[in-house]
């Protein structure tokens, strides 16, 4: 495994956090409400993304640079695992096990995140609802952790609401489900908290306030280890 540069704790620093696979920036606005320095990689340009970006091959980029980071978030692209991909006989690269072994050589704490369909390549994975953080949208979510760093699972409510059919307009008393071809962008940009994106960037996301709560959770960590040592 290739050792991790030591990163010197400056007071008033904020650590810094790679964000790969970024898209649109869903998870680093939530890394960056946590206080995060945020820098994300993508292979295809983002001009919407709002942090430092560099376009690149992410699973390249951080066997090259993950150990220059404190944290590491990746959410390898989940169309291999989607429904609707499956629905569509569209091929899609399973990226989850490379990604993973491509983390494991940093020597950093690490998140990566994907949909119920990759549940059996995932392992121990905490699961976050959108009722969890006060959102009117489900959207399950599954998050492995490793390289040191743990998440308590939280309370999962029943599903009292009824939700929206997939990419249908959304009825009165439901929640969106905003997958697809979706109507109603707008709407969507408010209840996941991310009034920069367009359709595009809403169906591939996760709510910044997952990320930030993963985000705080990992600032605890950081800090603990930080006395330890």
């Amino acid at each position: 495994m290739t050792q991790p540069t030591a990163i010197r704790r400056v007071r008033g620093r904020r650590p810094r956090l790679l964000d790969l696979f970024c898209c649109q920036g869903g998870a680093s606005k939530g890394y960056d409400d946590a206080g995060f320095d945020v820098t994300g990689v993508d292979i295809a340009p983002q001009p919407r993304y709002p942090y430092a970006f560099v376009q690149a091959d992410a699973i390249a980029y951080v066997l090259a640079h993950g150990a220059e980071f404190d944290f590491i978030h990746a959410s390898p692209p989940c169309q291999h695992d989607s429904e609707c991909q499956r629905l569509q006989s569209n091929v899609h690269p399973d990226l989850i096990a490379p990604t993973r072994a491509a983390l494991e050589t940093t020597g950093r704490p690490w998140v990566i995140e994907n949909v119920r369909g990759a549940l059996p390549k995932l392992r121990d994975p905490v699961m976050l609802c959108g009722p969890m953080f006060h959102l009117a949208t489900y959207r399950h979510r599954f998050f492995e952790t490793g390289g040191g760093f743990t998440l308590p699972q939280p309370g999962h409510a029943e599903h009292r609401v009824p939700q929206a059919k997939m990419g249908r307009p959304i009825p009165p008393g439901h929640y969106g489900q905003f997958v697809g071809n979706f109507s109603g962008v707008d709407h969507a940009r408010h209840v996941m908290g991310v009034p920069w994106m367009n359709r595009d960037g809403i169906r591939e996301c996760i709510p910044p306030a997952y990320a930030r709560w993963i985000g705080t959770h990992a600032r605890y960590s950081l800090r603990a280890k930080a006395v330890a040592a």
